[in-house]
Formats: structure tokens, C-alpha cells, sequence
């Protein structure tokens, strides 16, 4: 992370995601701020900027709040922003004659002149200039005339209470530990230097660092006794601490601060450390004798024990999955399907992710409301099926991503059978389950049925459906098995690989990019399969209709997409006028059957794809190397028909999968 003191000599930041604020706590209303920040500067390929004052604004123009207590140094409000993945932070030193801007000198001299944002992150309380008196009305008189985009980060509550930095000091001086690292999502911190005692501790069986804070306006809580979590030197230790007077030895009116560190005995005399307040135990108590304290001691050990126990217990198992729900406008859809999910594995762990496409409707309302369990990835505009995806699953680390459409309904614990088998067989990248029609559950889906084919011009089908034709589910595709491609309804990839092979091509936008990225695949030497225990739904038009020209000038154009950069350029030299006449022949059958919409759909994929074909053979090369880089073995074959599915369904009338010779 990069940390600026002098706004005199800044850098030329690229595509700039600013916000700016005391950040008093790094809380969980600030960090859902810090997160849309990152999340867009990676978006739109920029830089996450925060700018921060130091001392607190509050210290300088309040006179009367002499007492104000903040719940970071600076050092530890650094180190909080570095590990919530910000890039370049920007200390401004705050002054009386800082404060005394108006709002409009504010915007046009500190923020347009200084940074040249692309993006300001607010929060929806957020007061600038003289006497706080600028909100967002004025960013959106800037934003209007182009100088920037604002994007509003609304109320964060836990628990219907309100987030601030006010009540978490409130609940640190009531010794209410848990609320308020509840509030900071994360424990509430002490730093300082070890400094020598008077060693009554180690005399009494329980030698304690002593730790002197620098910082002078830091918020010290309520004396008494912690269980606490200790750093020194990037390691970690357990103990317990106390904060008070001293009153069973002592009259003095200063408040120590002493450690006893459980299993340490090195010297750590003037090193700095770090200590996570995780429970209180008890108020200060003054006793009568120092056998009374000691016998204390004791307990307040047994005590700590106990909690730190209880706490590392409660720790969140780490996430394998993510369920991730691309949306845009489909409110319905999430209300409809989106429950269900939650009941996806009981073997293993997930997180739910809706990766939202700037929808205008409330569904991100929706789920903020309904599902805050949910995590939501809001993107600034449509990017469609397959750069949505990329831009959403950025930050996404967990070992496979499901891929599944909104209009999906699963089963009960349908990820267990397909997440055994990618565990078991360590080169299985990508894998479906058997996808039916939610409408008429004995027959299967159009996208993707139990599993996906491609013919030697390439054109896609499926067990269970060719072209038009779907098949009853009689249980006769019950058998797992290879298959060339995983339908984008509902594919489970792993996460690194979808990474390194490039994700999606975000140039197709929608459709058969999930055919292209399971070819690259297969070209690095992974298989494919489908998984038929695991079961799901699928709506079938629910994001867009089938019948639709839009979906038939994007499978069209995507098609001479995907023949380009995967098939060998000696075979697209008969290939792609071998699908220039038969995509004609399309093209008239649509005339005849009254629908010219779709006819013109025909040219206009054939106009788009001849005029982006440099480019195309651009991100071919591209994914040449990064197969390269990927590759576990030669590159598997298997789920690719060298016959010709147009001759068999068209000529012969073979119209069911299983009429096929392989």
C-alpha cells in the first residue's frame, strides 16, 4: 500500500476511486465502503484511493470536545486499510484554516483539482466544507456536468442498530467487548512499546509486559480484566490483560496496562506489540490482601482459557464454495429461487454471491433486506453474461465457483455428489449436473440437459436435446460421463483454473461462452463431465426468451467466435464458408417460417464477426498461451462428435442423442 503525507506530491492516479474520511475505527460501515472502492477500481481497472485526516477533524474544530477519544492511531488505521486491500492511501493533515473551505471550494480545489477521481465513494451521511454544511446534492451537481461518478453506500446495520464510531466508544467504556468488535468486524485494538514495571506481577506468579501508548487521544476501555490476543513480531500469542489503577497496591491516578502472556518467556523489553481485546472478564477490583489478588489471578487464567476456547470454536469454517447469481432486473427471479440456494450441500461449506448488473429494479434492495447473509458484488453498468461474471468473481478466492443462472431452482444438497467427484479426480476442471425443465419436470432443459456436445462444424447439442428437440427424462442419461461443454445455467469450476484459462471471453456477452471456456479447458488436457445425481431446474427464458433475435444474432455471431479461436486454422479455411452457407440457409428458413427479425439477425452476426475478426484472432493468441501455461496433458477429445449433427437430425431424422454413433 502506498501512504501519501503531502497532497504537493501526489502521483497522476490512474482512473481514480476515492473516498475520503476519518475512518475512525475501520468499522463495518466503513469497510463497506472500503470494499465498493476496491471492487470498482479493479472493475474499471483503476486505482482505490483513500484519503483520510490526521489528527481527528473533530479535535480541531470542536473546542468543546477536548475529551474525544479515537479508536485508531494512525499506524493502526494504516495497517487496517492495507489489509482491506486498498492501494494508496493519503494522509491530509487537518487544520482550523482545512475546515473553513466552503463546499464548493471543497469539491473543485481538494477533490477535482487534487485527484481527478473517476469514482467518489460516499457514505449516505457524508458532510463536507464549512460547518459540514455540503452533502451529496452538491457531488451530484458535479456528476451531472461529467467531472465524476458518485455511488452512495446506504445505511449498514447490524442487527436494526445503527453503526457508528460513537457507540462502539459507548460500548468499550461498558465493557461491552462483543458489541463493539461486533460493530468493527474485527477486535478492537491496543498498540504500543513493552516498557519495565515494578515486577509485582512475575513476584505473584504472573510476569506482565507493560505497554505504554503513545498515542494520547487512543481509547483506553473500561479498566478491568481481558482476554486478549497478542502479536510480537508477526507471531501470535493468547493471554490476558488488565487496564486500570492498580488499587489493591497502589493510590496512584494513572492507568496501567500490563499483559500476561500464557507460554512466553523471552524478553520483549521496548518492542512494539499488538493486542486484539477479544472478552471482558471482569471490572478492577481492589483486594484486601496479595494472596487475595493472586488466588484472583488465578481464576481470571481459568477464565481466559476458557473464552479464548469458546472463540477459536465459534471461528467460521473457511468457505470451499461460492454459489455465484449473476442478475440484472430480476427481482422476481431472486425472490422466486434465490432461498432455495442456501440449501445447496450439507458436506460442504459456501458463500452466496450475487453479482449484480447495475440492475434498476430493487434487487439489490431485495437481497440487502432479505439475505444479508448474501454477499452482493455491484457492478457500475451491464457488462452481460460473461464479463459480468469476470468482473464479479475478481475477489473470489474459495477452491470452485458455481456458475448458475437466476432461474434456476436446485435440489436439496445437489452440490454434494459433483464437489466429491472434482475432489476425487484432481483433473476434472468443470462439471454440470443434470439440468431439467423446471416447467415440466420429466423432460430436461434446453440449456445444457445432461450435458454438452460439439460437432465436427461445431455445432452445439446436448444428451438429452438436439437442436429443438427435448427428451423425456427416463433415466436413460443416468450415468456420469464426459461431455465436451457444461452448460452456464449451472457449471461448478474450479476457481484458479477459470482464472489462469481467462474466464469467460467477454466479448461474446452471452451465449456459448461457456462452450469456449470448456474447450480451453479440454485443450490444456482437463475433462468435463456431467454429474446426475446432482439435479437442478432451469426456468428456460427466464433471463431471456428463447425466441428472442437478440439471442439468435449472439449464438450466431459467438459460434464463428468460438470455431476461430479454438479450431485449427487449416480447418477454418473450409470451416467458416462452410458456415457462411449453411447459416444462410438458416437465415432463409427463417424468412420462411415469418420471422425476419431473426433473418437479419443472421447478417448482422456475419457484419460483426468479420468486422472484429483481428481482434478475435487477437484473444486466440492470448488463450494459446494461457492454455500452455495450464496444460496437465495432450488435449482430450473426448465429447466431440466427427459427425455432423445438421446431416443427422435434418437428413436422416435422427432427433434423440442416443440415435448418434460416437
Amino acid at each position: 500500500m502506498n501512504v501519501y503525507r503531502n497532497i504537493k506530491e501526489l502521483p497522476d492516479f490512474k482512473n481514480g476511486v476515492i473516498t475520503i474520511g476519518s475512518f475512525d475505527g475501520v468499522h463495518t460501515g466503513h469497510q463497506k465502503i472500503l470494499k465498493r472502492v476496491q471492487s470498482l477500481a479493479e472493475e474499471i481497472d483503476g486505482e482505490s484511493i483513500v484519503v483520510t485526516f490526521y489528527p481527528h477533524p473533530r479535535s480541531v474544530v470542536d473546542s468543546s470536545d477536548k475529551d474525544m477519544n479515537v479508536l485508531n492511531t494512525l499506524d493502526e488505521k494504516l495497517r487496517l486499510l492495507d489489509q482491506w486491500g486498498i492501494k494508496n492511501v493519503v494522509v491530509v493533515p487537518f487544520s482550523f484554516e482545512f475546515s473553513r473551505q466552503s463546499p464548493r471550494e471543497y469539491v473543485e480545489k481538494f477533490i477535482i483539482a487534487t485527484f481527478h477521481p473517476k469514482y467518489v465513494v460516499i457514505g449516505y451521511d457524508h458532510k463536507f466544507g464549512l460547518n459540514r454544511s455540503g452533502d451529496i446534492s452538491l457531488f451530484r451537481e458535479y456528476e451531472a456536468k461529467n467531472y465524476f461518478k458518485v455511488i452512495e453506500i446506504p445505511r449498514q446495520d447490524i442487527e436494526d442498530i445503527g453503526i457508528s464510531s460513537t457507540k462502539i466508544r459507548k460500548a468499550l467504556m461498558s465493557g461491552d467487548i462483543d458489541e463493539a468488535n461486533l460493530f468493527l468486524n474485527q477486535p478492537y485494538i491496543l498498540t504500543g512499546k513493552v516498557v519495565h514495571g515494578d515486577k509485582l506481577g512475575s513476584k505473584l506468579g504472573y510476569p506482565t509486559a507493560n505497554l505504554l501508548i503513545n498515542e494520547k487521544d487512543k481509547l483506553i476501555p473500561i479498566e478491568g480484566v481481558y482476554a486478549v490476543r497478542i502479536e510480537i513480531e508477526r507471531q501470535t500469542f493468547e493471554g490476558m490483560m488488565y487496564i486500570g489503577k492498580r488499587p489493591t497496591v497502589s493510590t496512584q491516578a494513572d492507568v496501567n496496562i500490563e499483559i500476561n502472556i500464557f507460554d512466553f518467556n523471552q524478553n520483549i523489553y521496548d518492542k512494539t506489540i499488538r493486542i486484539e481485546i477479544l472478552k471482558f472478564l471482569r471490572k478492577d477490583i481492589k483486594f484486601q490482601s496479595l494472596e487475595e489478588l493472586k488466588s484472583q489471578l488465578a481464576l481470571d487464567e481459568k477464565n481466559a482459557h476458557v473464552a479464548l476456547e469458546s472463540l477459536n470454536s465459534q471461528k467460521k469454517k473457511e468457505s470451499k464454495i461460492t454459489i455465484a447469481v449473476l442478475n440484472y432486473n430480476g427481482v422476481e427471479l431472486l425472490e422466486s429461487y434465490l432461498p432455495m440456494l442456501e440449501y445447496s450441500s450439507s458436506r460442504y461449506e459456501f458463500d452466496i454471491l450475487v453479482i449484480d448488473n447495475k440492475s434498476d429494479d430493487l434487487s439489490v434492495d431485495f437481497i440487502k433486506e432479505w439475505y444479508p447473509e448474501i454477499k452482493i458484488a455491484e457492478l457500475s453498468k451491464n457488462y452481460g453474461f460473461a464479463e459480468g461474471y469476470n468482473k464479479g468473481l475478481k475477489n473470489v478466492d474459495t477452491e470452485y465457483v458455481v456458475i448458475i443462472n437466476s432461474d434456476v431452482l436446485v435440489s436439496e444438497n445437489w452440490l454434494d455428489p459433483i464437489i466429491d467427484k472434482m475432489e476425487s479426480e484432481k483433473h476434472l476442471a468443470i462439471a454440470q449436473p443434470a439440468i431439467l425443465s423446471l416447467e415440466n419436470r420429466k423432460s430436461f432443459e434446453y440449456a445444457g440437459a445432461a450435458g454438452g456436445y460439439l460437432d465436427i462444424l461445431g455445432y452445439p447439442f446436448c444428451r438429452g436435446r438436439v437442436f429443438d428437440h427435448v427428451e423425456l427424462n427416463e433415466n436413460q442419461y443416468n450415468n456420469s460421463t464426459e461431455i465436451f461443454w457444461a452448460s452456464g445455467a449451472t457449471m461448478v469450476c474450479r476457481t484458479r483454473l477459470f482464472k489462469n484459462l481467462g474466464g469467460f471471453d467477454g466479448g461474446f456477452f452471452a451465449h456459448q461462452e461457456e462452450i469456449d471456456l470448456c474447450w480451453r479447458a479440454k485443450n490444456a488436457g482437463y475433462s468435463i463431465k456431467c454429474i446426475p445425481d446432482g439435479k437442478v431446474y432451469h426456468l428456460g427464458g427466464g433471463t431471456l426468451d428463447y425466441q428472442n433475435p437478440r439471442k439468435d444474432f449472439l449464438n450466431f455471431r459467438n459460434n464463428l467466435y468460438l470455431l476461430t479461436k479454438n479450431e485449427n486454422l487449416s480447418k477454418l479455411l473450409w470451416l467458416i464458408p462452410a458456415k457462411l452457407l449453411l447459416d444462410g440457409i438458416a437465415g432463409l428458413k427463417f424468412l420462411w417460417n415469418r420471422k425476419p427479425e431473426s433473418t437479419l439477425s443472421v447478417i448482422r452476426a456475419h457484419m460483426s464477426f468479420y468486422l472484429h475478426l483481428p481482434l478475435v484472432f487477437e484473444r486466440r493468441n492470448k488463450e494459446h498461451a494461457w492454455i500452455q501455461q495450464c496444460r496437465v496433458n495432450p488435449p482430450n477429445t473426448n465429447g466431440r462428435y466427427m459427425g455432423s449433427i445438421v446431416w443427422n437430425y435434418f437428413v436422416e431424422g435422427k432427433k434423440t442423442f442416443k440415435d448418434l454413433k460416437f
